[in-house]
């Protein structure tokens, strides 16, 4: 596994920066246009909620871009932060299966 050390990026703040602000959008017109309540999109550009694939699916659409580029940007976010603001998974220990083969099976 490669550990980035820098934090991606989240979704919202791409949202904001690349789309919203260039195309000098507010929150109650893009709202309006993904058919969802201000305290969502708000909650997203203010990086407080995440993208879920229904919400994918509305901003590829709405911002002619795929669902896969929303999820990825998300996922990325959510690994990082769970890689730096989590411990429990470290002590997961490995778990290794050893192969069987049929000269290994003794009668």
């Amino acid at each position: 596994m490669r550990v980035r050390k820098r934090q991606p990026v989240h979704p919202g703040g791409i949202l904001k920066r690349h789309y919203l602000e260039p195309l000098g959008l507010n929150i109650s017109k893009v709202a309006l246009a993904l058919g969802i309540s201000r305290q969502k999109v708000s909650n997203l550009i203010h990086e407080k909620g995440s993208i879920s694939p229904d919400m994918a699916l509305r901003l590829s659409r709405a911002f002619d871009t795929t669902p896969e580029l929303w999820m990825r940007l998300q996922e990325n976010y959510n690994l990082w932060y769970a890689t730096h603001h989590s411990d429990e998974w470290r002590r997961v220990q490995k778990i290794s299966a050893k192969p069987t083969t049929p000269s290994d099976v003794k009668d």
